[in-house]
């Protein structure tokens, strides 16, 4: 997900601690409108007759137009952020590097197909909508949360941008592994027949390639033009809070259309949180147990476990929406998605300063945040 955080954000008060009310009201209550527009778009569901027969009447191959929109809408700003001219100012730190790929493109996705098949054995399309997110790695949303906990902010926007490209390229073949080819190893049953890696592949070239390369040639044909300082002092807080906006719209239309489902089973809807809160909560503290075993120093632990935690929810959407459908069990497993991983990780941004002060020398977070751009 995204958000636009103050330029202030992150940085230490007199605690210590970032100084989270500098963060913009749109930020600061990111949780708040996430809930107001499910419930705008369950009221809409309800009020507005025949909204579903109008999205799908406005569509382009399967995809509905408004939605396509919205998703678009919110991934272009957070991809514009990435300094795609500094990626090798991290590849050079080989063991946060092969770490952060390992824990990303192998051990996250593995755990949410096992937490999937153990808590959902007998809700297919929810089962099968998990295991999209979990192949969807983060690439926006974690920078705010890292950004908060005090991380390496060059290394998260590098991680960030290698997941971007990676997801490009093997997004598609693991969705075909994880849902066809490793369940059919194990002798589970395999995804719908009607299920197509192209699709998937589809969705992902559009949702993700497009934003991502109009954020590459907007960053560098405006720093070009106006320079870096006017680029993210100016520009980028300018089109920042369009990723929000979109997101929310997004969610009004998706909850709009999912809301018989939601209100009519809301076990259901409690289910898909509970694999959820798990994969966070293990994925998060396995990451930064790893960074602090081999060696790392607060920041870049930090930014590991974030970046490992964290899904990419608006590509999981568009995936589910593009290959199952708008109103798909899929669909509603990706939109439930954005509301646990919101307070969660918001916890877990506590739960990181409080470590930071009991496992971290001050010498080394202080060394580290020396060398932040401010």
């Amino acid at each position: 997900m995204s958000a636009t955080p103050d330029t202030t954000a992150g940085q230490p008060g007199p605690s210590g601690d970032p100084v989270v009310t500098k963060l913009s009201t749109l930020d600061r209550f990111l949780a708040v409108w996430i809930l107001a527009a499910m419930a705008v778009g369950l009221g809409a569901g309800r009020l507005i007759p025949g909204l579903g027969e109008a999205l799908d009447a406005i569509t382009i191959d399967g995809i509905s137009l408004p939605i396509a929109l919205g998703l678009l809408i919110m991934m272009y700003p957070v991809l514009a952020k990435v300094r795609y001219d500094r990626l090798d100012t991290v590849t050079g730190d080989r063991r946060l590097l092969i770490t952060s790929l390992v824990l990303n493109w192998v051990l996250g996705p593995a755990l949410m197909f096992a937490l999937a098949w153990l808590m959902l054995p007998d809700l297919p399309e929810y089962r099968t909508g998990l295991i999209i997110v979990g192949l969807a790695r983060c690439i926006a949303m974690v920078i705010i949360w890292n950004d908060l906990a005090c991380g390496d902010r060059e290394a998260a926007a590098v991680l960030v941008a290698l997941n971007s490209v990676f997801q490009v390229v093997m997004f598609g073949v693991l969705g075909w592994f994880y849902l066809i080819v490793l369940p059919g190893w194990l002798g589970l049953p395999v995804t719908d027949v009607s299920f197509s890696t192209w699709d998937i592949v589809k969705s992902v070239l559009v949702f993700l390639g497009i934003p991502l390369l109009a954020g590459y040639l907007t960053r560098r044909f405006g720093e070009k033009a106006k320079g870096r300082a006017w680029y993210e002092e100016t520009f980028l807080p300018r089109i920042g809070p369009f990723a929000l906006y979109g997101l929310l719209f997004t969610i009004v239309l998706l909850f709009a259309l999912q809301g018989e489902a939601i209100t009519s089973q809301p076990l259901d809807v409690a289910r898909i949180a509970l694999p959820l809160l798990a994969y966070f909560a293990l994925m998060w503290a396995g990451s930064y147990a790893l960074g602090r075993a081999v060696g790392m120093g607060y920041e870049r632990t930090t930014t590991l476990a974030f970046t490992a935690a964290g899904n990419n929810f608006e590509l999981a959407i568009a995936v589910a929406i593009g290959t199952f459908g708008v109103t798909s069990g899929q669909a509603l497993a990706g939109v439930v998605g954005p509301l646990i991983e919101v307070p969660v990780l918001v916890a877990l941004v506590y739960v990181s300063l409080w470590l930071r002060r009991r496992m971290f020398s001050t010498t080394d977070t202080s060394l580290s945040r020396s060398s932040r751009p401010r």
